[in-house]
């Protein structure tokens, strides 16, 4: 009974989330949404990305995610961030991975990696502008892949989690940064002009891929007592 439930009040959850959230990503063909998307971050939205980052304390908290250790990247020697944006995730990978470690930044937006470049000011990332649906990289080249907000912009996350599980080594290891279906989620969505994910529907697509959920994390101990921050979780690729 309790079984039963729990899968109806999943299933409501899921309608209402399809209605409140943003409604393109699935009414428009995917070349003319991932079209939108990169004119989007192309434009003006894009420009301030690393100012609305800071003022909604996602990348300071980000930096402390890694700087304390909670995700350790210095463990790593080929790192991948996918979606790099404005090289919030890459800036703190400078700081934390070890100074011989490699760090690609990709994303479908070369007006984003041209700001990413000149924000970050180094030579030490290499920059590839693609579709995380179809990464230019050889099987099993990185043990560490980190994607922040980024998998939200495809309808189905199974294209891109499979291109991760096939770039990552075995045992190699992808931080997953996601807008999860709260209303603050739901708000996110439709100003980004993304989707939501819940946790047990992001769960089932990681394994999918093979790809084993490890361990969730949150920014901060509040994040994790009133669920907010959206889902952040550490999947290894057995």
């Amino acid at each position: 009974m309790k079984k039963a439930v729990s899968k109806w009040r999943s299933a409501a959850k899921s309608k209402v989330r399809r209605f409140a959230e943003f409604g393109g990503i699935r009414e428009q063909p995917l070349n003319q949404y991932q079209s939108s998307v990169k004119k989007l971050y192309d434009g003006p939205q894009g420009a301030v990305l690393k100012f609305s980052s800071i003022l909604s304390l996602h990348e300071p908290l980000m930096g402390q995610l890694f700087k304390s250790g909670r995700f350790d990247s210095s463990r790593f020697d080929r790192i991948l961030d996918v979606g790099s944006g404005a090289g919030q995730i890459i800036r703190h990978l400078l700081q934390t991975a070890q100074p011989d470690a490699e760090i690609v930044g990709f994303d479908l937006s070369a007006e984003m990696l041209r700001r990413a470049r000149e924000r970050l000011d180094s030579d030490r990332p290499f920059f590839v502008a693609a579709d995380m649906m179809q990464m230019p990289f050889r099987d099993n080249s990185f043990d560490c892949v980190t994607c922040g907000y980024v998998l939200e912009h495809i309808p189905d996350p199974l294209p891109g989690l499979s291109e991760f599980a096939r770039v990552l080594k075995p045992g190699g290891v992808a931080l997953l940064l996601v807008t999860e279906d709260s209303i603050s989620g739901l708000l996110t969505s439709h100003t980004w002009k993304c989707r939501t994910f819940s946790r047990g529907e992001l769960r089932d697509a990681c394994d999918r891929v093979g790809l084993e959920w490890d361990r969730e994390l949150w920014f901060t101990r509040f994040h994790e007592v009133m669920k907010m921050g959206g889902i952040l979780v550490e999947v290894v690729k057995r």
